[in-house]
């Protein structure tokens, strides 16, 4: 969960290449701030990786609860950021416009913190059903899990529509679960 220094970042620049092409003027408030505070937060991290990343050990036995805040805005590497900041940017400005910038601030902040204890729950769960202890350090850091429930929740005021994954047209309600998939196989971890 190391990040290499000393390299183009070629996730980086696509990223910033797209959301120029978009257009800030176009990128709701909101939104345009969550993207800022991501790629702020790759270029200028709070803590290495391995101190923001949330796991039962760290977070529930150490009680180390700063990491609920942290973890969601730290990313293992460009193409961890890129992928999710994409995803941000067309779900941000999708849901934003609909719900209004203080109420999809307001459901941003708490999506963040809840993934993290959603994440802590079932590792927790897996390691007393599986009786693995590797499951209480498994760490993980990015915005994933709050872009999973931007999904569902997207779907939910837009039903009926139909999603690109990977170039199959899917019905919105089950693109949340395959996009899922697809970006476990991607980028596993």
């Amino acid at each position: 969960m190391q990040r290499r220094q000393g390299r183009v970042n070629a996730g980086l620049l696509l990223l910033l290449y797209q959301i120029s092409q978009v257009g800030l003027q176009n990128i709701p408030s909101v939104t345009l701030g969550v993207l800022a505070l991501n790629i702020f937060l790759f270029l200028n991290p709070v803590r290495p990786l391995p101190e923001v990343c949330i796991s039962v050990n760290e977070g529930f036995y150490r009680k180390n609860w700063q990491r609920l805040l942290l973890s969601p805005v730290h990313h293992a590497d460009d193409w961890h950021l890129y992928y999710n900041m994409i995803s941000m940017l067309w779900k941000g400005i999708m849901l934003e416009k609909k719900l209004k910038s203080i109420w999809f601030a307001y459901i941003i902040a708490v999506f963040s913190v809840l993934i993290g204890v959603v994440y802590m729950v079932l590792e927790f769960m897996l390691l007393k059903i599986l009786d693995d202890p590797s499951y209480e350090m498994n760490c993980a850091v990015g915005f994933s899990g709050v872009l999973f429930a931007l999904k569902v929740l997207n779907n939910h005021y837009n039903p009926g529509r139909v999603s690109s994954v990977l170039g199959l047209q899917i019905s919105s309600k089950y693109a949340c679960w395959v996009e899922l998939v697809a970006i476990h196989l991607i980028s596993p971890g």
